[in-house]
């Protein structure tokens, strides 16, 4: 099968199309045809190297975690699917590829009206969202300042906390802050200052914050939400140092994090946006892209 997969860390150059034999689903999995796949800002910092000391890798490897597509394998032991299902979620590695592993609760459903790469966009915003602000313990009332609300994880975690009844504000780049407000956000920029402008609005501070930017903005996050018990990041490497929790990984079952999701969608009350779409022969210009930042929504590969 056609996928992706770099040899050695660097730039997105590394990145190469090649011809890899196909997964199968084993016990406990399925194997869908792959129809659309997220880019996550992990994926440019796994091919950089920057993220070697979470998640050491072995050459040749095949970036990519989040998928949508058709079922075409159900290995034994899954219930409840069957071969031709519409399903999207989190591959068993390899997600660049024509050919995608799923582990059972790992998947769930796609919405029919849903068009394959805003499925594909869902898996990672959604469960890591939703864990984080479960750790973060956010709850109806908070303030909760989210640190890059408009991009993939950021836009979830603004709306799902929004669920939860908290209020909640999110730095963006100003083109983003319209976008912000029409889903009940009050938006603020990044950079110098940020402190001052958030306690224009929430003049106490907030009661949690959540960094998905990591571009050194924690000093600030922790003095607005009153130490580093009520801060987590899923993108400041320099998290240690300031005493704050780095959230990386997966949750063992992430199916109801999926499964309320697509509820959410079908409710017509969540919603996450594809900035744009690349054939998989272009990641390397996916991966430019987000390494850049400023994003709205989710970036995709199309394997065919």
């Amino acid at each position: 099968m056609k996928a992706v997969q770099f040899t050695e860390y660097g730039e997105p150059d590394v990145l190469q199309m090649a011809e890899v034999p196909e997964p199968h689903a084993g016990a406990g999995q399925i194997r869908v045809t792959v129809r659309a796949i997220g880019v996550n800002p992990w994926d440019w910092k796994v091919r950089s190297g920057a993220m070697r000391q979470f998640l050491p890798i072995d050459f040749p490897y095949i970036p990519g975690g989040e998928v949508s597509g058709v079922v075409d394998e159900i290995g034994d032991g899954v219930t409840g699917f069957s071969v031709g299902d519409e399903v999207f979620g989190f591959a068993v590695g390899a997600a660049y590829a024509e050919y995608a592993v799923l582990a059972q609760d790992h998947f769930a459903q796609k919405p029919p009206a849903l068009p394959w790469p805003e499925a594909a966009a869902l898996p990672t915003a959604a469960e890591t969202a939703s864990r984080v602000l479960d750790q973060l313990g956010v709850v109806d009332g908070q303030t909760v300042l989210v640190n890059g609300a408009a991009g993939g994880v950021g836009l979830a975690a603004v709306q799902l906390a929004r669920f939860r009844g908290a209020t909640v504000i999110g730095t963006a780049s100003e083109p983003n802050h319209d976008f912000l407000r029409s889903l009940g956000v009050t938006p603020v920029s990044y950079g110098e200052g940020l402190v001052e402008r958030v306690r224009e609005i929430a003049s106490a501070g907030v009661d949690r914050a959540f960094d998905v930017a990591g571009k050194g903005g924690l000093p600030d996050l922790i003095e607005l939400a009153h130490g580093t018990d009520n801060v987590m990041t899923i993108a400041d490497p320099d998290a240690q140092k300031y005493g704050v929790r780095f959230s990386s990984g997966r949750s063992k079952n992430p199916f109801p994090a999926l499964d309320q999701v697509a509820r959410l969608v079908e409710q017509d009350t969540f919603t996450l946006p594809v900035a744009e779409t690349f054939p998989l022969e272009r990641v390397a210009d996916a991966h430019r892209i987000s390494q850049a930042g400023h994003i709205r929504g989710k970036l995709i590969l199309l394997p065919a």
